[in-house]
This record gives structure tokens, C-alpha cells and sequence, in this order.
């Protein structure tokens, strides 16, 4: 099955919206993390449940600021989700 932008974008506003407790319709791409209250630890959180949601690995050096990085990254880096 080959996941489109638009089911990347929705499972990954999920997994952040989980560790926060934050309605998902409140995580606009171009909100910075911090405007929420996450820290170092809520997005390495984000990041571990992200790399095991969809398989890849995100490196220390990407640069992830806002919820629309995160949907970038993974959107870019995800090909496919096995069922």
C-alpha cells in the first residue's frame, strides 16, 4: 500500500497530538513545537514513535522546529507502509 501525503500528514498531527494531549486541529504545520510547550524530551518522544510508525530513522542533525517538519520529513523519507 503506498501512503499518500494527505495519511502521512494525519498519522503523524496524531502521534503529536498524543504526547501533548493537543486536539490534532490545532497543529497547524507552520506552528513552531515550542508554542505548544514541547521540550527536548516531547520530541524525542515524537521522533522515537514516529521512526517505529513508519519505519525509517530520523538523524540528530535534521533540523525540526514545527509540526510541518516533522510531516515534511516523514512524508519525504516514507515510500510505503506495509498493512
Amino acid at each position: 500500500m503506498i501512503a499518500t501525503n494527505t495519511a502521512i500528514e494525519r498519522e503523524v498531527i496524531r502521534i503529536i497530538s498524543k504526547t501533548k494531549e493537543i486536539k490534532a486541529d490545532r497543529l497547524w504545520a507552520d506552528r513552531m513545537l515550542q508554542d505548544f510547550g514541547f521540550d527536548i524530551v516531547d520530541v524525542v518522544d515524537i521522533i522515537l514513535e514516529l521512526e517505529k510508525s513508519f519505519k525509517i530513522t530520523i538523524p540528530d542533525e535534521v533540523k525540526i522546529d514545527t509540526v510541518g517538519d516533522f510531516v515534511n520529513y516523514v512524508a519525504t523519507h516514507t515510500i510505503s507502509r506495509g498493512n
